[in-house]
């Protein structure tokens, strides 16, 4: 078994102090996105896999990302996968 990398999330404006990448975090907001815009619980479990999967990817040579990266990867592939979740993905600052 192999031991995951720790990936340093810079918080936004640098204000606050770096915290450890948390994939149950970003999986909770693509799967809260997709359940917004009324997607089957099933899918939006599918759809936070897989935006999870390309984040970490992305992730995988980078010892530090900044927040903003970490929703800029995340809101790409969830366009290309389910465009209505990535609008309020993008915009939920604006929504709520």
């Amino acid at each position: 078994m192999t031991k995951s990398r720790t990936i340093g999330v810079v918080k936004r404006g640098g204000k606050r102090t770096t915290e450890q990448f948390d994939k149950d975090k970003l999986y909770a907001s693509i799967q809260a996105a997709c359940l917004s815009v009324r997607s089957p619980h099933g899918m939006a479990s599918t759809v936070a896999d897989s935006v999870c999967a390309v984040v970490l990817d992305w992730c995988k040579n980078r010892p530090e990302v900044t927040s903003d990266d970490v929703r800029r990867v995340s809101a790409n592939h969830l366009e290309q996968i389910h465009p209505e979740a990535a609008y309020l993905y993008k915009h939920h600052r604006l929504v709520l």
